[in-house]
């Protein structure tokens, strides 16, 4: 089946259907020779977070590709500390200022308040996504969504939103495929991100990936990222070493006949990371100047 080089969101929005990530690049040098190097690449959709400390130096390396801003979709996301109406909205400001731009064309909540945390984790989450509504209709995102929300935490939000979210980021990939969310989110017209696609190289020696990818000659990593493209799932991956990236954006040659998708399909759960929204912010260790993955 051939797949297009955008999807549609709910709000006709096209957005690249091939993203490249950016979590774990350290900011600076490193960062901005990765992007560099995805843009080069063909990549036109850049996934970053203020969790992973290096948006300003995505921003740098978007300002100085050469490429109009209008071509190029950016994706940020609103860490944990700052949840609730006033805070998301405070924290979105500096997210721009840092970028140096009038807009973003995609704004995500990082993951879900949870009850093991939060005894108001509803009213929390509402709160963050009401301020996500206003930052829409405002103009100052093209497209809002979440990400890590299983339907336990969507169902009650789509209660009281007045915008369904347009996209959920989650942790998908041959190894964790999330079927019940994927299904959800599917049934209500949000598009499925796939944080992980190639299950941080944990799962890209698997027999099963590794035959179907020795068939077509291509690596397992561009099959799970081909995978999920057929799936209807917009794949985001992440390497920082050139020839892997321009390889990560080479899957529109070729495609997986159905009995090859069914083999990958009925793969068991093998890869998953062990990070879930009910579990997350409770096991979170590190303090917000300490660990990578925080401001």
């Amino acid at each position: 089946m051939s797949v297009p080089r955008s999807f549609t969101l709910a709000n006709r929005l096209q957005i690249p259907s091939t993203g490249y990530g950016t979590w774990q690049i350290p900011f600076g040098e490193e960062t901005e020779k990765a992007v560099g190097s995805a843009l080069a690449a063909g990549f036109r959709h850049i996934d970053t977070a203020a969790a992973y400390g290096n948006d300003f130096s995505v921003a740098a390396a978007v300002n100085s590709s050469g490429i109009a801003r209008k071509d190029i979709f950016i994706s940020g996301k609103l860490w944990i500390n700052k949840r609730g109406y006033d805070a998301a909205l405070k924290a979105f400001k500096q997210t721009l200022k840092r970028f140096n731009m009038d807009y973003l064309d995609l704004f995500l909540i990082h993951w879900p308040a949870a009850p093991k945390v939060y005894e108001n984790w509803k009213e929390l989450n509402d709160d963050t996504w009401r301020a996500f509504q206003t930052l829409y209709n405002d103009g100052l995102v093209r497209a809002v969504g979440v990400s890590n929300f299983t339907p336990f935490y969507l169902a009650p939000l789509l209660e009281k939103a007045e915008i369904v979210p347009m996209v959920n980021q989650i942790e998908y990939h041959p190894g964790f495929m999330q079927k019940e969310t994927a299904a959800f989110c599917q049934g209500v017209g949000i598009l499925i991100e796939a944080w992980s696609p190639l299950g941080s190289g944990r799962i890209l020696m698997r027999k099963e990936l590794l035959n179907i990818a020795e068939k077509y000659g291509r690596s397992s990593a561009q099959i799970c990222i081909r995978w999920c493209l057929q799936n209807g799932v917009l794949p985001i991956s992440r390497s920082v070493n050139p020839e892997r990236i321009k390889e990560n954006a080479a899957v529109f040659d070729f495609e997986l006949p159905h009995e090859d998708m069914a083999v990958i399909n009925a793969l068991p759960d093998f890869g998953g990371s062990g990070d879930n929204p009910d579990d997350f912010e409770a096991n979170l260790k590190e303090t917000p100047q300490v660990s990578g993955r925080m401001l």
